[in-house]
């Protein structure tokens, strides 16, 4: 058997180009079920465009160094020009035998260019090929996932600002506790957002180092250049420890675990809106474009939308953890564990992009019934905490005896049926002879909201304040 493909460059019999993938070690072909669990072409051929870049500043490398030839290196950057060509195209012959994303493209480069192939892997292994590949992939889903997340952001700002001074009851353990503004509401999910952002490109600065150089696990006795590689392909370094270079997927398990958070919070968006255009809230409709109809019951409006993304937090958490079991015993540096952390973090990102897709379109689309949410403001004595704080202001009572009044204050009209504003003044002195009419002005969801100027507060100017800091922030 010859050390390399067929000069003339074509047709290069698989079996053939299989037995030189593993060398003289190997005398026969793997069985077929090894063949099977071994493949993983159709999960890692999205890395195509990762393994081009990754090769082609290797060969330029290599070329630079004088460790390659100019007219070798010249010869395999024009056929990885074609295979890219191809793969664009879809005439690009992915094939199992092959294994993976990274033999394919070699095995079709000896089928194109003939004997230059064979130097491409000089001074790398898959090793180090795959770890690149995949960091360089997964900082791309970063970088779209970050221009997501700011264009939901967006979306959220342009209803905050038109519902800054729409009302609406603020809830704990879902049950009204304070008026609030639907900017305000929504406001929390902003900056609930920025915090995603900011693990996505925190994530991002730790993951830019390159661990191409690294070769199978010790590095290289080649005088490679690998600041040169790490600069072509965007990294602020290569990775100073080769060891670690092959085999860490720190930065795989830190995507996902942003990925989490964040589908959490859309999560939790989500349920809000299923809860809202609920008969019972009526706080908001969605337009046809976001719900659907059902099979037998003709009056139905279905928030699928929001229960789909809703449960796209599974899948994302769910990679996390299986992403984090894979890795969890592994000794260094390589094993072929690894081949399985793709399958994850491919799915999360795929899960993640149509949940943000899908949350920023209904965000848009949401249409608020003002008098609606205005109403419900002020049910459940949601203004009590009004009352208290007026007794300690204008009579200088203790807060926790203010409480106690106030209690007392919300048995005694529940007992009458009437909210807090319309109890008469003389059940009110019953209580604490120091109340007098102005308790009034406090009393009513308008004025609860107006007076919470605190900074972050649910006051409108606040409200506007804010979306005035975001849309800067944002640009």
């Amino acid at each position: 058997m010859t050390d390399h493909p067929p000069k003339d460059g074509t047709k290069a019999k698989p079996d053939r180009l299989g037995q030189e993938m593993w060398g003289g070690r190997f005398s026969e072909r793997p069985d077929a079920l090894m063949q099977a669990i071994n493949v993983s072409i159709n999960v890692d051929r999205r890395l195509w465009r990762q393994d081009l870049a990754g090769s082609r500043a290797h060969c330029r490398m290599l070329a630079a160094q004088g460790i390659i030839e100019a007219e070798s290196a010249d010869a395999i950057q024009k056929g990885l020009d074609q295979i890219e060509a191809e793969i664009e195209a879809g005439t690009f012959p992915f094939r199992e035998e092959f294994e993976d994303i990274h033999m394919n493209v070699e095995a079709r480069l000896a089928e194109l260019i003939g004997e230059p192939a064979g130097r491409l892997h000089t001074a790398r292994s898959r090793n180090d090929q795959v770890a690149t590949d995949f960091r360089l992939w997964v900082r791309d889903a970063c970088d779209r996932t970050l221009g997501q997340i700011r264009g939901l952001q967006r979306a959220l700002l342009a209803q905050a600002e038109a519902e800054a001074d729409t009302l609406m009851p603020g809830f704990t353990h879902l049950q009204p506790a304070q008026p609030v503004t639907f900017g305000h509401h929504l406001m929390a999910y902003v900056e609930m957002l920025g915090r995603d952002a900011g693990r996505f490109s925190d994530a991002r600065v730790r993951m830019n180092e390159s661990p191409l150089g690294s070769a199978a696990l010790a590095g290289s006795p080649f005088p490679i250049d690998r600041e040169a590689t790490a600069h072509a392909l965007g990294f602020q370094r290569p990775m100073a420890n080769s060891l670690d270079g092959v085999s860490d997927r720190d930065f795989a398990l830190e995507a996902l675990s942003a990925a989490s958070i964040c589908a959490g919070h859309l999560s939790r968006l989500a349920e809000e809106i299923v809860v809202w255009m609920t008969p019972q809230f009526g706080f908001v409709k969605l337009s046809d474009a976001f719900t659907t109809g059902s099979s037998i019951m003709p009056q139905k409006r279905n928030p699928d939308a929001a229960e789909l993304v809703r449960a796209k937090t599974g899948r994302i958490a769910g990679s996390l953890v299986a992403l984090t079991t894979v890795m969890k015993g592994l000794p260094l540096a390589y094993s072929k564990d690894m081949q399985e952390d793709k399958p994850p973090v491919f799915e999360a990102f795929d899960a993640l992009e149509v949940a943000l897709a899908a949350m920023t379109g209904m965000v848009a689309d949401l249409k608020a019934d003002g008098a609606r949410m205005a109403a419900a403001a002020g049910a459940g004595f949601s203004t009590a905490t009004d009352l208290a704080d007026w007794l300690v202001r204008e009579l200088g009572l203790p807060f926790r005896k203010a409480h106690h009044v106030t209690g007392a204050a919300v048995k005694r009209a529940e007992a009458l049926g009437l909210d807090l504003a319309d109890l008469p003044l003389e059940e009110l002195t019953a209580l604490e002879p120091g109340v007098h009419a102005g308790i009034y002005e406090v009393l009513t969801p308008q004025a609860s909201a107006a007076s919470r100027t605190s900074y972050g507060g649910t006051a409108p100017d606040q409200v506007r304040a804010q979306i005035a800091r975001w849309k800067e922030r944002l640009g």
